[in-house]
Parts: structure tokens; C-alpha cells; sequence
């Protein structure tokens, strides 16, 4: 059990550091999958997918401040 708490705080420790190194590409690349996603639905969802990507944004932005 000690093991996988372990784990875990090792894995959260990693996003954390990628996300403070890396959280522009990370946005970006959220901001394509979006356009990409609401292409192939044609814009039947954008609203939807608007707001989906500004909270995984956000959360990002959020998990890359806890390392700053």
C-alpha cells in the first residue's frame, strides 16, 4: 500500500514538473485538439468543446503554478 501512495505522489510530482516546463505546449496542443475535434463534429459542439479545453487549460495552469 506504502508502495503505491509512493507511486503516486512520484507520478503527481512528474505532471506537476512537466506541466511548470512544458504548460504552453500543453495548452497549445490542447488548443489544436479542440479545433481538430470541433472540425470533425462541424461546429455542432463548439460551445462544449470551448469550455472542455479552457478547464484542462486551467487545470494545467494550475498544476504547473503548485511546482512554481
Amino acid at each position: 500500500m506504502f508502495d503505491a501512495l509512493k507511486n503516486l505522489k512520484n507520478l503527481k510530482d512528474k505532471a506537476e514538473d512537466l506541466a511548470q516546463t512544458h504548460g504552453d505546449k500543453i495548452s497549445g496542443g490542447l488548443e489544436k485538439v479542440g479545433d481538430f475535434i470541433d472540425g470533425k463534429t462541424e461546429g455542432k459542439h463548439s460551445d462544449k468543446i470551448d469550455t472542455a479545453v479552457d478547464k484542462a487549460q486551467g487545470f494545467v495552469g494550475k498544476l504547473g503554478d503548485k511546482k512554481a
